[in-house]
């Protein structure tokens, strides 16, 4: 099994918390996103969407990591990353899709470079943007969370998986996160994960 990945990828490194976290093995292929290697003719041939992460099973290409997430959790169901109850499986869904529909394609890399690079806005502008959708995404997200000490309880679920990457990266473009206890919380325990840290960007082969 490959996976084609960036380490600051978010939606790779929901694909890599989910590959650790059910224990499959699986080999990195680096694609450089800043070098825009996933528009090139090679990646082109794997993914004609030119996006990452893709997953290749034996020859077969799955994209799109909330399909990717749902083939893992259907063929590897140990641990699952749906809760039991349909109620239960529909609250971590909407959270997942707070971060997977609302939040993740606005500030994308894709997005902000249209601003800066297609638009003429300076970086204040693609800043303030950035901020604002994670603060909607994390307004809602914090005052959804329950009891601990992950996003829906006591056990990790797909949820988490969306949050971690995005908590990230909010650090990365410097967002404050004290109005977010609970966010900040969930995080610092997923941290104490082997699946987690071993699926962080500083420990992919392609971290620069």
């Amino acid at each position: 099994m490959k996976l084609y990945t960036y380490f600051r990828s978010s939606a790779a490194y929901r694909v890599r918390i989910a590959l650790n976290l059910k224990g499959v093995p699986y080999e990195s292929v680096a694609v450089n996103l800043l070098k825009g290697e996933q528009r090139g003719e090679a990646y082109g041939a794997i993914n004609p969407q030119k996006r990452i992460p893709a997953l290749d099973i034996g020859g077969t290409i799955l994209i799109q990591s909330p399909a990717i997430l749902e083939y893992l959790d259907e063929v590897y169901p140990e641990p699952p990353l749906l809760p039991v109850g349909a109620v239960n499986r529909a609250k971590v869904r909407a959270i997942a899709s707070i971060i997977g529909c609302d939040v993740h394609p606005l500030d994308n890399l894709g997005p902000l470079n249209y601003l800066k690079k297609k638009l003429g806005h300076d970086q204040a502008i693609v800043d303030a943007w950035y901020a604002h959708w994670v603060r909607e995404g994390f307004d809602a997200i914090e005052a959804l969370i329950e009891p601990g000490p992950y996003v829906c309880g006591s056990r990790v679920t797909l949820a988490d998986i969306y949050l971690v990457p995005q908590v990230f990266n909010a650090r990365r473009f410097n967002i404050p996160l004290h109005a977010y206890p609970k966010i900040v919380a969930v995080d610092a325990a997923c941290a104490e994960l082997r699946a987690f840290q071993d699926a962080a960007p500083e420990r992919q082969p392609d971290a620069v």
